[in-house]
């Protein structure tokens, strides 16, 4: 009979651990920064715990660029969704977060050789439209965030906050030839260009990231 009197209160303390998370002011921000726009949601768990969901675009930029009689296209792209964790060390709003992101960061840079020349390894080649070297730079598609930052705590009404971290991930680096370039005889060029361009692609190891954001919890 004892064990049945003590039911219920196993039950509303059961209730009110699940509740206790939704009791938590849950914040909806908009921010900006390394990732571009950012839309997010913030749940607190506790006073010392917390996750949140974003969603970061950079759009697309594009520029046209002329060196040596050689016509460049660039072109950056920029769209990721995150999953953090957030953990407010002293209960207040400073905290450190991790998480996971799957992403799509790409950089391209497509030469035309259209009248002109174009040098590639240790060769000058005379060029035509048909010619050309698009060089592609991607990071990751899923990638581990480490960071540290302000804000998003269980606190009602407007609130701010940023981030300092870093999305973790190695830089790939593709180089695709056309025309004259696309021949046998050119591939000992090829690959001594794609040598170099690696040497730098290959410092690539993460995004920075840095970025303030303004919410309303409710």
């Amino acid at each position: 009979m004892q064990s049945l009197r003590l039911a219920p209160s196993w039950f509303l303390a059961g209730a009110l651990l699940v509740a206790a998370p939704l009791a938590q002011a849950g914040e909806v921000y908009l921010g900006g920064g390394a990732s571009g726009v950012t839309l997010g949601f913030a749940q607190p768990l506790n006073p010392l715990v917390g996750w949140r969901a974003e969603v970061s675009t950079l759009g697309k930029h594009r520029k046209q660029l002329q060196e040596e009689g050689i016509a460049y296209t660039a072109q950056l792209k920029g769209e990721r969704a995150a999953l953090m964790g957030d953990w407010f060390v002293t209960g207040g709003g400073f905290r450190l977060t991790g998480g996971l992101a799957y992403q799509t960061y790409q950089w391209t840079l497509d030469g035309s050789g259209a009248g002109g020349t174009m040098t590639v390894g240790n060769t000058t080649y005379v060029t035509t439209a048909a010619d050309g070297l698009l060089v592609e730079v991607k990071m990751p598609k899923t990638v581990p965030y480490v960071g540290l930052g302000w804000g998003h705590q269980a606190d009602r009404g407007w609130r701010f906050a940023f981030d300092v971290g870093a999305f973790i991930g190695k830089a790939k680096l593709t180089v695709t030839p056309r025309g004259q370039l696309a021949s046998p005889l050119a591939q000992a060029d090829i690959d001594a260009e794609m040598a170099e361009l690696r040497d730098g692609v290959g410092k690539v190891k993460a995004l920075p990231q840095l970025s303030f954001s303004l919410g309303y919890s409710f």
